[in-house]
């Protein structure tokens, strides 16, 4: 390449308003493994002291999990969202509106490798915010085989693409 042609950069972002397509389902990668010291971090840093995350020879002696500390569901909806982040939402988001129909159909243990997908079930754009659309999403969040761990529906603030940006990356 010679230097007087200019470089094209490509800089990672999500998606405009414009860009997200009701019905499309975005396969979020890689997956992210749960260790036993995110489960306690997380835990600890957030003051829950729920003993099913933190104590390990009291949940040896609890039925139905084997044995084994959960990890927190807390920790689990927030890496769900953000798995999605560097294809949704990255640099184009302006606000999370609020979550609903949060459900943890399947304890996640440590060692587990969660892989997220996004449906985009709605949007329209904003009546009061020129600029900015409202998307409405659907969180799913799975194990390393497959089981559905967790659900969540989501509403976003995001923004339309400036004028000057025309579809491809800038």
């Amino acid at each position: 390449m010679s230097e007087q042609q200019p470089v094209r950069r490509v800089t990672q972002r999500g998606l405009w308003f414009d860009e997200f397509e009701e019905g499309v389902l975005y396969e979020h990668r890689p997956g992210r493994t749960v260790t036993e010291a995110d489960n306690v971090l997380f835990t600890t840093l957030t003051m829950n002291t729920q003993a099913l995350h933190l104590d390990a020879a009291w949940s040896a002696q609890q039925p139905g999990f084997g044995g084994q500390r959960l990890i927190n569901s807390m920790f689990t909806l927030s890496t769900l969202v953000g798995l999605s982040v560097a294809q949704l939402t990255q640099g184009t988001l302006v606000a999370n509106l609020g979550f609903s129909e949060i459900a943890f159909p399947h304890p996640v243990l440590a060692g587990d490798t969660l892989y997220a997908e996004t449906l985009c079930v709605g949007k329209r754009e904003s009546k009061s915010r020129p600029g900015e659309g409202v998307v409405n999403l659907r969180h799913v969040a799975r194990n390393q085989d497959g089981v559905v761990v967790a659900v969540a529906q989501r509403a976003t603030l995001v923004r339309t693409a400036p004028a000057d940006e025309s579809g491809a990356d800038a």
